[in-house]
């Protein structure tokens, strides 16, 4: 079946470099409306909010520094953008939801984390897909505590427990003298995404044929014990 495989194959790798090709394209468009709306002001105005939320939902608990876990709680995919905040309700009965439509979570988040750090909380940090240097949920578990950001195009369609509205600690001149291009840039962004989904999707079709190909030859019943294996593994390390 060699021919055949090899023909379904065809543009594979192509689609997977245009989407992210996009994709960056789309990030360094973020980088530049984060540069335009956060300034020293800007920070210091989140760093004291942040401050509080510290001051009022996390005490210390007297045994050294929590240690810190990196996930990812979101995802671009074939079928668009994707959150699991069914994860988060899972663990966290108190969500504080940061309504975020620049950019401005991450530098809350990161107050946010290394204060429940340093006063010994185990954190959850959850970065971007787009920038993995980048935070974009908290989860304390054992605080029950989450700190999620919300976006237009990535919503937290529950109820929370706390709202913050990021965008209104954003710099107002800036934000006026830049509407147009803050808006041009969202929709360039939204388009660039869009189209780095389909390449996905596209890509995602492909493999489809492809496992149609090899599926009937492969022991499932095998596989099975060696994924309940590696996922025993995962869980007595974690």
């Amino acid at each position: 079946m060699r021919a055949e495989i090899l023909s379904c194959m065809g543009g594979y790798p192509a689609c997977y470099q245009r989407a992210y090709r996009c994709l960056g394209a789309a990030e360094e468009i973020a980088e530049d409306v984060r540069s335009i709306v956060i300034s020293p002001q800007v920070e210091a105005k989140i760093a004291k909010r942040s401050k509080g939320i510290l001051s009022r939902e996390i005490k210390k608990t007297g045994e050294g520094a929590g240690q810190v876990k990196q996930r990812f709680l979101s995802a671009v995919t074939h079928r668009g953008l994707l959150a699991e905040f069914n994860t988060v309700d899972k663990l966290c009965k108190r969500v504080y939801e940061l309504a975020d439509s620049y950019g401005l979570a991450h530098v809350m988040l990161t107050h946010l984390l290394s204060g429940a750090v340093a006063a010994g909380h185990d954190a959850v940090a959850c970065v971007s897909p787009m920038a993995p240097d980048r935070l974009e949920h908290l989860l304390l578990p054992g605080l029950s505590l989450a700190f999620v950001t919300s976006s237009p195009a990535l919503p937290y369609e529950k109820r929370p427990y706390r709202r913050i509205r990021l965008d209104a600690m954003a710099d107002a001149e800036a934000v006026r003298r830049n509407r147009a291009r803050l808006r041009f840039s969202r929709k360039v962004s939204a388009a660039l995404t869009e189209e780095a989904v389909d390449s996905l999707a596209q890509a995602k079709a492909m493999h489809d044929e492809l496992e149609a190909l090899y599926n009937p030859y492969v022991d499932f019943d095998r596989v099975g014990r060696m994924a309940d294996q590696i996922a025993g593994e995962i869980l007595k390390e974690s």
